[in-house]
């Protein structure tokens, strides 16, 4: 007998316990808790043949763009190389090859070509999902999903993963009243839905709310915090809010506790603590040794080369403790990823973006502010191309206005703090650049 998952679609070599563990799996990765990888190994220990089995799990670690992380998800292909899969599958194993390879628009390709056969795969959904904005694809962040919600309803299994993911597509094309429905829509239907929460986080970030901001994620972390492997960023984007309203205490006691005190070294979260670390630099905020801290976590990775997102983070941490070497490894690191010719897409993020960026970065160190500008300006129009959200990428307009200020480059700084009045117009940060443009 063919044994399905709870959306109808046939699974090789699994049967009714593997299908009932495959299930978890997916709700943990759906709504961000648990440990999706430790349960899906668990389901391949008893039933080693399970195709999608090994696909979910060479998925999870592929997601993470970290060296290590690809290493076993190459292993998860190799597993799969040897065992009969069905058509639907076999598309799949495509998709994982082309990731492994660091193909990933390649990958995005073979994921569709699934999906308009099988709109119902939610673990295609879900993984392009994330290479959608992994890539900064926001078109089709949104309309990849669009594009299923023919075949959905209400009452199938993760139904509301697939609200959230069509909400946060929504809210990074601007479309922020109906981001906003549709991530509350997808928290109502299940409450642990982190990814839903996210998505409303983000449009009041887009819409600056930060009071609002501040009572959606206050009022809700018991649901989204507890057993979760995403709180980190949820918690950044709380810490974002409180930053904008200038009430830096609050914003130092959530990095120093939620945010950075249990000293995660995974990349997500890694880039969370710089990015938080630099916006207060900008600011003029003594930091402490907090740089050292995210330094050293960041080191490991230095030479991995599979995104350029990744390390544009990495040398942050690296420009604010003054350390040249691992400066001058970071850039190395980058020019390798960016060198050669074909389909592995950090080439081009690393060559387009990441490298100018980290130049920059490393300029604005160095206090060359005309550097900075010179290269930031040229970028802003396809900073997107190397991945991230908005709200990620407002950190290079922040650090673009904030080496106009220094550089006294007064009408590049009124012209700046003009546009960031417009899109956020009770912003107390937007208000001083705009006064010191008139001094």
């Amino acid at each position: 007998m063919t044994i399905q998952d709870a959306r109808g679609l046939a699974m090789t070599g699994a049967d009714a316990a593997a299908a009932d563990g495959f299930e978890t799996a997916l709700d943990e990765f759906q709504c961000y808790v648990g440990n999706p990888v430790g349960t899906i190994e668990g389901v391949l220990e008893a039933r080693p043949d399970f195709a999608m089995g090994h696909l979910l799990r060479g998925y999870l670690y592929a997601s993470s763009l970290e060296g290590p992380a690809l290493a076993e998800a190459g292993k998860a292909l190799d597993r799969l190389q040897a065992l009969p899969v069905d058509a639907r599958e076999a598309q799949h194993r495509q998709a994982l090859d082309a990731v492994v390879s660091g193909a990933y628009e390649r990958a995005a390709l073979s994921w569709e070509a699934l999906l308009v056969d099988h709109p119902r795969d939610i673990v295609a959904l879900q993984i392009a999902h994330l290479f959608d904005f992994l890539r900064g694809d926001a078109r089709n962040l949104r309309d990849r999903i669009a594009r299923r919600l023919h075949a959905w309803t209400p009452a199938d299994p993760g139904y509301h993963a697939v609200v959230g993911m069509h909400a946060f597509g929504l809210e990074e094309m601007g479309e922020y009243d109906r981001a906003e429905e549709r991530g509350r829509e997808a928290v109502a239907l299940n409450r642990r839905d982190g990814w839903g929460y996210h998505a409303v986080a983000h449009v009041l970030e887009m819409r600056n709310q930060p009071e609002e901001g501040i009572r959606w994620l206050s009022s809700t972390s018991a649901h989204w915090a507890q057993d979760s492997f995403f709180d980190i960023h949820n918690w950044w984007h709380l810490a974002l809010y409180h930053l904008e309203l200038d009430q830096i205490d609050e914003v130092m006691r959530l990095y120093d506790g939620p945010i950075r005190g249990e000293r995660s070294a995974v990349a997500i979260d890694l880039i969370d603590g710089a990015a938080m670390l630099w916006r207060l630099m900008l600011r003029g905020h003594d930091v402490g040794d907090r740089w050292q801290e995210l330094a050293d976590a960041w080191t490991a990775m230095i030479d991995d080369g599979v995104y350029a997102f990744n390390d544009v983070h990495a040398l942050m941490a690296f420009v604010g403790v003054g350390d040249q070497a691992r400066i001058d490894r970071q850039l190395a690191s980058l020019r390798r990823s960016a060198d050669g010719d074909g389909d592995i897409s950090n080439r081009a993020m690393a060559r387009e973006v990441g490298i100018p960026v980290a130049e920059a970065l490393v300029a604005f160190g160095r206090g060359r502010y005309q550097d900075v500008i010179d290269r930031l300006q040229a970028l802003r129009p396809i900073a997107h191309r190397f991945g991230g959200s908005h709200a990620q990428r407002d950190l290079l307009d922040l650090t673009l206005i904030e080496a106009a200020r220094r550089a006294g480059a007064r009408n590049l700084l009124a012209a700046l703090a003009s546009e960031r009045n417009i899109s956020r117009p009770r912003s107390p940060l937007a208000q001083r650049y705009t006064a010191a443009a008139r001094a």
